[in-house]
């Protein structure tokens, strides 16, 4: 057997509806009823009393009395009242109730049929009573002649006539009712269509249980997700959003706009068009973004979906440095080989003296290198990635170097300052620099100069200095205020005259600066004019160049990690 399925949100709102403005009308229609009822009883007995009191007060209905046939003088005086004030009947008794007058003759001399001690005691009264017409509302008031009762005069309206009134001037307010509860009916019924088609056709626990579901559904999602109006304010974002961009308690219902985010992610937000894993840079994450418009009749929104990609795009930078260094391991295989069989041609032919000199000066010129390297930066990390930027920079043609003063002692770097992210600021600084030297090999007077990249990693002080300088073509002051968004590309810079930027896809810098706002740093460009060198010494040739300045305060990092 099959369960019925529950009413729909709208089907239960249309019932309730319906019975609601029916009620209504319905309490309308019979208040309306029950107030010209009353009002019609009172206009009668107001009627019925004006025209008792009009006889009653007639000189001329005591001198008709006083007369030897009362009925035949006021008889047609009765009648002539009773057309012309609309009453029923009109009835001119003595004391005793004997009739004088009736709207039938016949009943003239018959016993008045109703009470008449108030109106014998002076007191005119009104009253309900069931008489030869019928019921009616009749009116007894007394006829006075020197101050003395000498008749009553009844005048009265029957129900009858009161209730043919009174439908018809029900006619209107039943109309009325009807029509009302016409147009209830249909603007009831055009609101629940209305609502249906936006319920889809749920009842209220359906829509209860989605809402359940809805909420559940956004706190477990770690993808970040948001909506915006059409006007592109917040609508909804979930815990995941808020993590990713960094929102506070006050984000729904704030512009896009005004979030802070960088320009290149408002631009994505903001878009008409839908947006397909675009990667954009936040102040700590690097985020991808998908926008979809709200389907629909009208454009009412956008939604918006985030993914964390700050580590794949950490490792993914990490193994572009672990590629490199294979490809400088291999190329380095590849001189070593030549230089063994150069040395090994030596001997066979005879110059021992000339192949021992020049193996050594090659190993002397790698040796000394690396003694300098591993002498000065007792961290391991730091130690293997000048190593390998080394060897890659010499492949390119560009001279790596590290200054005098640089100096990082074993033990002096907290634990909490993670290696990844010491490799990724020195690793894209000097990827950048060594791709801007090796574009600039020509110095200002004409003359050929040799491209080079001077690095100077300092642990001093409670702070962690690492600095890179190159022989390229500078910053261009256009360049300083988005060389740090997503996008800038070494490309860019030489065609725009700017720095060099990280490679890929343009996130060198990006990930550089989030790497150095994690850790509490700092991190300043600025263009070298004539210091090009290491020290600042023009050996080279002099000439423009880029600087890089990163601060990393230790004691806060390790602070902070408490």
């Amino acid at each position: 057997m099959r369960v019925p399925r529950p009413r729909s949100l709208a089907g239960q709102l249309f019932a309730m509806q319906v019975v609601l403005v029916t009620v209504v009308v319905a309490g309308y229609a019979v208040f309306t009823y029950v107030t010209d009822l009353r009002q019609t009883e009172e206009t009668a007995r107001l009627r019925a009393m004006t025209a008792a009191r009009t006889i009653a007060v007639s000189p001329s209905v005591p001198e008709a009395i006083r007369g030897a046939d009362p009925t035949a003088v006021l008889q047609p005086y009765a009648e002539t009242v009773r057309r012309d004030t609309g009453v029923a009947f009109v009835t001119i008794m003595d004391p005793d109730g004997i009739r004088w007058t009736h709207p039938d003759p016949e009943r003239i001399g018959g016993e008045f049929l109703g009470h008449t001690g108030p109106a014998l005691a002076g007191r005119t009264f009104s009253e309900t009573y069931t008489g030869t017409l019928g019921p009616s509302v009749r009116v007894v008031t007394p006829i006075r002649d020197g101050g003395r009762v000498v008749g009553l005069v009844s005048a009265g309206i029957t129900v009858e006539r009161i209730s043919a009134e009174m439908r018809r001037q029900m006619a209107v307010p039943v109309g009325v009712a009807l029509g009302a509860l016409l147009l209830g009916g249909l603007g009831t019924y055009v609101v629940n269509a209305r609502l249906r088609r936006h319920t889809h056709g749920m009842n209220a626990a359906e829509l209860s249980r989605m809402h359940d579901y809805h909420q559940a559904a956004l706190h477990a999602v770690r993808e970040g997700l948001l909506m915006l109006d059409g006007r592109r304010r917040i609508a909804l974002v979930n815990d995941g959003g808020r993590e990713l961009l960094g929102l506070g308690p006050d984000a729904v219902g704030r512009r896009v706009t005004e979030l802070g985010l960088p320009r290149s992610l408002t631009g994505a937000l903001l878009a008409s068009e839908p947006r397909v894993d675009e990667v954009h840079p936040t102040a700590e994450r690097i985020v991808v973004v998908n926008t979809s418009p709200v389907s629909g009749g009208e454009r009412r929104g956008t939604v918006v979906t985030l993914r964390d990609h700050t580590e794949l795009q950490a490792l993914s930078g990490e193994l572009d440095s672990v590629r490199g260094f294979a490809e400088a391991l291999r190329s380095q295989a590849h001189e070593a080989a030549n230089r063994l069989h150069a040395v090994v041609s030596l001997i066979e032919l005879g110059r021992a003296d000339e192949a021992v000199r020049f193996a050594t000066e090659e190993l002397e010129l790698a040796q000394a290198l690396t003694d300098r390297v591993v002498a000065a930066v007792g961290e391991p990390v730091l130690a293997a990635l000048l190593l390998g930027k080394a060897a890659q920079a010499s492949e390119r043609g560009v001279e790596l170097s590290l200054t005098q003063e640089s100096r990082i002692d074993d033990g002096v770097l907290p634990a909490e300052l993670p290696p990844r992210d010491l490799v990724t600021i020195l690793g894209n600084l000097i990827d950048n620099a060594v791709e801007a030297a090796g574009g600039e090999n020509t110095a200002a007077d004409g003359r050929e100069r040799r491209p080079r990249v001077t690095v100077t990693a300092r642990a001093a002080d409670g702070e962690l200095l690492l600095r890179v300088r190159d022989t390229g073509p500078g910053i261009s002051p256009e360049a300083l205020d988005g060389m740090f968004e997503r996008g800038w590309t070494t490309k860019t810079a030489r065609h725009g005259g700017g720095a060099a930027c990280g490679p890929g896809r343009g996130l060198g810098l990006a990930l550089v600066r989030q790497a150095v706002r994690r850790n509490g740093g700092t991190i300043e460009a600025a263009r070298t004019e004539g210091r090009g060198g290491e020290g600042g010494s023009g050996a080279d040739g002099g000439g423009p160049g880029a600087e890089f300045t990163v601060r990393l305060p230790l004691a806060a990092v390790a602070g902070a990690a408490r």
